[in-house]
């Protein structure tokens, strides 16, 4: 299901695609829709979190090249259509090591083929992604910050109104808050967050809130 485009000087754009399946983690599955994010031209692109359905992300790339499938977190419902994916369109498929403990709970035999890194830019289109680190909902978790788009690719750190989830393996609430006020919080406030699960917000909105966060708690 297509969502809307927002487009750059350069030509890039942001296509978004939802995909339904579930989540399965700590001996619980829950049904769940994910935001899978496509960032691009007409000539390449970059698949953000290949959730779901292989097919449907496929047809939503068409026949661009993909530069690679980057995966903002290693929980099964952003990575269980990567390899797939990676096997149809020959695209690398990017983690932060940090979460390869998680990945090999979905993709015991088949490991990513690149590392992301903190600070680390990936262009695309013309358009450059910068990989922080944000991790608290998982080790590995990061966000890719596109400075021309203006907008985040925030995975499951930050949503429209707080925090991802913690309490779960991997993740840890006091983490998970440190990574959005020193890494997300600071980008500009009309910056667009475009998340893993729901509808996208802003820094601006969000920033006024954390305290109301801390103190909720996870």
């Amino acid at each position: 299901m297509a969502a809307g485009t927002t487009g750059s000087a350069s030509g890039a754009r942001v296509d978004h695609l939802v995909t339904s399946g579930t989540f399965s983690l700590d001996g619980g599955t829950w049904d769940v829709d994910n935001n899978v994010w496509i960032v691009g031209d007409d000539s390449e692109c970059v698949v953000i979190d290949a959730a779901h359905d292989a097919d449907a992300i496929a047809e939503a790339v068409g026949d661009r090249r993909l530069v690679a499938v980057v995966c903002t977190h290693a929980h099964d419902d952003h990575i269980d259509a990567a390899p797939a994916l990676a096997e149809r369109t020959g695209a690398p498929i990017l983690l932060h090591p940090a979460d390869t403990e998680l990945w090999k709970l979905t993709h015991p035999d088949r490991a990513p083929d690149g590392d992301l890194s903190d600070g680390q830019e990936l262009t695309v289109a013309g358009t450059v992604l910068k990989v922080l680190h944000t991790p608290g909902h998982c080790h590995g978790a990061v966000s890719l910050y596109a400075a021309e788009l203006g907008t985040v690719f925030t995975g499951d750190t930050l949503f429209a109104g707080g925090p991802g989830a913690t309490g779960r393996s991997f993740s840890d609430f006091p983490t998970i808050v440190a990574s959005i006020e020193q890494r997300l919080l600071t980008l500009p406030a009309e910056t667009v967050v475009r998340t893993g699960h729901g509808d996208s917000t802003t820094i601006g909105a969000e920033a006024p809130h954390l305290q109301e966060w801390i103190a909720r708690g996870h």
